[in-house]
């Protein structure tokens, strides 16, 4: 799996005390258990749910292709919402 960010965005996330955390150490998400639903059609992103530094945590990521193939871009992330730990537990 590959993955591709704007590393300016990242420090940003990382710098930021409510996300605390950028996209290098958010593709863990995508190792373990987590669930993934469509976030949007136009453009069309997904949202994966899962556990990272035993925090759970939601990405927004797009599905997008380059000549070596398919990669994630990753758009956003945020510390999982009451709402969204309810749809873990309930998918896992």
């Amino acid at each position: 799996m590959r993955f591709r960010f704007d590393p300016e965005k990242s420090k940003a996330l990382r710098a930021n005390p409510k996300r605390g955390i950028g996209f290098d150490e958010v593709q863990e998400l995508f190792e373990g258990d987590h669930i993934v639903d469509r976030r949007s059609d136009d453009p069309e992103q997904w949202r994966a749910i899962g556990w990272v530094a035993g925090k759970l945590y939601s990405v927004i990521y797009e599905v997008r292709q380059d000549n070596a193939g398919e990669f994630y871009h990753l758009v956003t992330l945020w510390p999982a919402t009451t709402e969204e730990r309810r749809l873990y537990a309930e998918n896992i």
